[in-house]
């Protein structure tokens, strides 16, 4: 077989005459990455995931190999009834998708949007000899390899090729070797699916009854919410404690270096000064003989010090050294992504897939940390040149994976390549190339020296001029100080090791190990000078609330979920209205509160944290054939018997006995003692009612653990129901209110007890500019006018204006026209109205206003980024795709970074799926009904196994 690109024969065996690697020939850079496997003239078809591969893969195998990508999974359980077939409607199982009598066998049924996918797969494998599943190696994608053996119900020859980087050498190496299917892995992905279908479509019914229409509830998800309103009711119990310390800055001399340093009052009077750690979550001093000091008994014995003679009592020098952290696995990448560049879990998976299917990294869902020999060699070979030998250890680092069950054959996330490709060598540029440098950073420092040092602690006594007194805050005992015990630490760096290369990210509030500071060398009995002293406030504070990292972090260390769907649960949560952020913490809202105490009281072992880590152990053991498929379902459907039994997901949900909806959502604000105020998760948001019925609605964006018992009393006395009184009508004679409702403050007339029943109150929404506090009698009246008659055109059509929900507008019938501003619905003329409804009108959307802020340039795609007002709130934009703003964002703080980020995430996510109108929905099927029968789903039979590809 000749190559159609240099004209060599191909190579049947390594060291032939063509010029692949490997042979005695340099290799023709234009040509060997074409010569894969010589394919004896068959055609073979290749279908991978992600169209993303479909590219660099077909470039890689060259001429006779077709790419295709199945985009995702092709099947799934219905999503609803209308998903299911024909012959399976009006059974009682089929909307659920899960026949439990028939040993929980799934109905499986392609998706709308992947029929023509199988067609155009169908149509690609009449024309070739063999068919590679090229699916991701891992549960998800070999369970979309046996989807697609079963729909595509293939002819020839069927083979499983799997590789971890997209690189000629990788894929050169998955087509020479493939694999049979790993049914294990299907049946563990099947298992896991009918789970969590199971969990969702029983609980989340509960949820419908008794909490409000519409929730979810998910195996991981509602634990993932746990946890996150766990946080929150430790901070809500929290009580703080004020305590007071001293820093004194220190003269060394002129010849030391440095001359001046800090160090902080550690005793006083032979007594610990208190410092946080000494207090518990109620705000009391927990630590035995520790002097408590409030600022001004810290500021007299800042007076006391002041001149005060200081000796050095100890010097104390320990060398440290520090090894280099472990290359990254995607938990780790998802962790420090979002520390050090501010990207959420989603953000971070979607950018790494960019740089999978480019070639410039190994597969991004991995929990190894585990690196292969070219890969360790080509990470030294980057720290020699970069660095020099000095910075390369004797032998390479090995690293074995702590985490339970971790797929050590896959590896860890790194450059792509034998040869790492420096970041400023790719041509990447924005997001990727921030992620791709700190990957590229990470698996070079891993193979790089120990960072070596010392650290040096040094005790002091400072006797004090005069001896003075001080009030212990908690015993109110008065102490007499006539000496102090100075601290000070600090680490010097010898050699920096790794750290010349890398330094993890840490969370606001916690202590880097990464830090330097530089201490003089002193020696005991050395006398020092008290150049200043400054006593500083301190308040304890309440455990930090989760931010995506550090729940990323937690959900790992309890072994809940796998490292690959912890993106998709943080997105879920947030867009359930279960979380929503402040900065970058994930805040629970008051109705995850009632969702959460639904799951405890009355599903308490499927929010367990201990047993969720378990169901994901045995999904392990499915997965490594340890463990069998239908007994899992039927444990956790049906329950278990004997001393360690317990109840089933179906006894739970059948016998719930009575569940009081209006307790189950009512909370006390934060240290209520008895004050009669509730909080209540009403069914369009949560409000706020005393003992009298009086209500306040509250705000969205206020956080749980800051709706203490004062908070709420200020609520209610401004209530979003209170009402405003603005006079008389002169011409009605009707009072007129104003009011804060649903959809914001509003003005409406008082109609008399008599009046019409079908008579009703005129009612208009205030302007943006307006307020319900200094809203007029005058202004009211004028808001009352609209809808106002313009005039009538010359077909003689009324134009009228009126204010909406989505802002003022003409009208002509059935012919709407956008205005620009609010005031315009009283100084519009006829002539400026028909001058608008001249224009040719724009469709779908309101004539394009200016933007109300300027931004800058996308770091992704380079185009400049605006916020503009839009139909449904502000929204940032690059000119091609727009990103609403969230609830936790405003267009005063908004800045670039977030902004390219929101459009990264709308990016990432496609265009949306187009509407099929009922019409034509309705033709297709009787078009489809009068040419065949309705097509059977296929399902796995339950005592068939599920063939292999081989």
């Amino acid at each position: 077989m000749i190559c159609s690109s240099c004209g060599d024969p191909l190579a049947s065996r390594p060291g032939g005459p063509c010029g692949l690697p490997g042979s005695r020939g340099r290799p023709r850079s234009s040509c060997w990455r074409r010569h894969i496997v010589a394919t004896d003239n068959k055609r073979a078809l290749v279908i991978v995931e992600s169209p993303g591969k479909v590219r660099s893969i077909a470039q890689y195998l060259g001429d006779g190999y077709v790419v295709e990508a199945s985009v995702g999974h092709v099947r799934d359980l219905p999503k609803n009834a209308a998903d299911v077939p024909a012959k399976y409607k009006g059974q009682d199982w089929a909307t659920t998708g899960v026949d439990i009598d028939n040993d929980f066998e799934p109905l499986y049924v392609v998706q709308t949007a992947k029929k023509a996918t199988i067609r155009k797969l169908k149509d690609a494998l009449k024309n070739v000899d063999e068919l590679y599943l090229a699916t991701d190696e891992d549960r998800e994608g070999e369970a979309i390899a046996w989807h697609l053996l079963q729909e595509l119900k293939p002819k020839v020859p069927v083979k499983r090729m799997v590789f971890h980087e997209i690189t000629p050498d990788a894929i050169r190496a998955a087509v020479a070797n493939p694999r049979d299917l790993d049914i294990d892995l299907v049946d563990a992905q099947e298992t896991r699916r009918i789970l969590d279908r199971l969990y969702g479509f029983k609980v989340s019914r509960v949820l419908w009854k008794k909490v409000k229409p519409k929730l979810s509830a998910g195996r991981v998800q509602s634990v993932a919410t746990r946890l996150i309103v766990d946080r929150e009711r430790e901070r809500m119990a929290f009580v703080s404690a004020d305590y007071a310390d001293l820093e004194v800055t220190l003269d060394a001399g002129a010849d030391a270096e440095p001359s001046a340093f800090t160090a902080r009052v550690s005793s006083a009077a032979g007594l610990k000064v208190a410092a946080g750690r000494d207090f518990d979550s109620l705000g009391v001093l927990t630590a035995k003989k520790a002097l408590h000091l409030n600022l001004a008994a810290a500021q007299a014995l800042a007076d006391g010090l002041t001149g005060a003679g200081v000796t050095v009592d100890s010097v104390e020098a320990k060398p440290h050294t520090r090894r280099p952290y472990p290359p990254f696995r995607t938990t780790t990448l998802q962790q420090d992504a979002g520390r050090k560049l501010g990207f959420t879990a989603q953000r971070t998976m979607s950018v790494a897939q960019e740089l999978y299917e480019g070639g410039h990294i190994t597969y991004m869902r991995t929990d190894s940390i585990t690196l292969s020999a070219t890969a360790v060699q080509g990470a030294r070979a980057a720290v020699k040149e970069l660095y020099g030998s000095s910075y390369l250890p004797d032998k390479p680092r090995t690293y074995a994976s702590k985490v339970k069950n971790a797929q050590e054959a896959h590896e860890a996330i790194r450059p792509a390549g034998d040869s790492f490709t420096a970041p400023d060598k790719t041509g990447l540029r924005g997001d990727a190339l921030r992620l791709y440098d700190l990957i590229w950073k990470r698996t070079v420092a891993s193979q790089m020296r120990d960072a070596e040092g010392q650290t040096v602690s040094i005790g002091m006594t400072a006797t004090l001029k005069a001896a003075v007194d001080v009030t212990d805050a908690t015993t109110g005992e008065i102490v007499n100080v006539a000496t102090a015990a100075l601290t000070s630490s600090g680490r010097t760096l010898t050699f920096p090791g790794f750290l010349r290369a890398y330094v993890q990210g840490i969370e606001e509030g916690d202590a880097s190990d990464d830090a330097t500071a530089q201490l003089p060398a002193l020696s005991v009995g050395d006398a020092l000078d008290v150049a200043g002293v400054e006593a500083e406030p301190h308040a304890t504070r309440p455990p930090a609330r989760y931010t995506e990292p550090s729940l990323v972090a937690k959900l790992e260390e309890l072994e809940i979920g796998r490292p690959s769907t912890y993106a998709s649960i943080i997105r879920t949560i947030t867009e359930r209205d279960y979380v929503f952020k402040k900065g970058s913490a994930l805040v629970p809202t008051w109705l995850a509160f009632a969702v959460t105490r639904l799951l405890e009281e009355h599903f308490p072992r499927q929010v367990d944290y201990q047993f969720t880590a378990e169901m994901e152990d045995v999904l392990d053991e499915i997965a490594n054939g340890s463990a069998d498929r239908l007994q899992t379902l039927k444990d956790f459907y049906f329950g278990t018997q004997g001393e360690n039994g317990y109840q089933g997901l179906l006894t739970l949900v059948e016998e719930l006995g009575d569940i009081d909806p209006r307790e189950i959502a009512t909370f006390a604000p934060v240290h209520d003692n008895g004050s009669g105020i509730e909080v209540r998760v009403g069914k369009f948001r949560p409000f706020l009612e005393d003992a009298d019925g009086n209500r306040a609605n509250i705000d969205e964006d206020l956080p749980p653990d800051e709706l203490t018992v004062e908070k709420a009393r200020e609520l209610l006395e401004t209530p979003s129901g209170a009402t405003k009184e603005l006079g008389t009508d002169p011409v009605s004679g009707n009072p007129l209110v104003a009011k804060n409702g649903r959809f914001g403050p509003y003005v409406t007339e008082v109609l008399p007890e008599d009046a019409p029943k079908k008579q009703k109150p005129r009612t208009a929404s205030l302007f943006k500019d307006m307020s319900l506090d200094t809203v007029t009698l005058e202004e009211a009246l004028k808001l009352l006018t609209l809808p106002r008659l313009v005039g009538a055109d010359a077909e003689g059509k009324e134009i009228t204006a009126a204010n909406g929900p989505y802002g003022p507008y003409l009208k002509k019938g059935t012919d709407y026209r956008s205005l620009t501003s609010e005031d315009e619905l009283f100084t519009v003329t006829l002539e400026q109205a028909e001058a608008i409804y001249a224009q040719p009108k724009q469709r779908g959307r309101r004539a394009a206003a200016g933007p109300l802020k300027e931004l800058g340039e996308d770091p992704n795609s380079g185009k400049p980024v605006v916020v503009k007002d839009g139909r449904f709130g502000a929204y940032v934009t690059d000119g091609e795709y727009n990103a609403t703003l969230r609830k936790s964002d405003s267009v005063e703080d908004i800045t670039l970074e977030r902004a390219a980020e929101l459009l990264a995430e709308k990016r990432a996510k496609g265009p949306a799926p187009k509407k099929t109108t009922r019409r034509a929905s309705t033709t297709a099927k009787a078009t489809t009904a009068a040419k065949k029968p309705a097509a059977r789903t296929t399902t796995r039979k339950p005592a068939a196994k599920k063939p292999s590809a081989s």
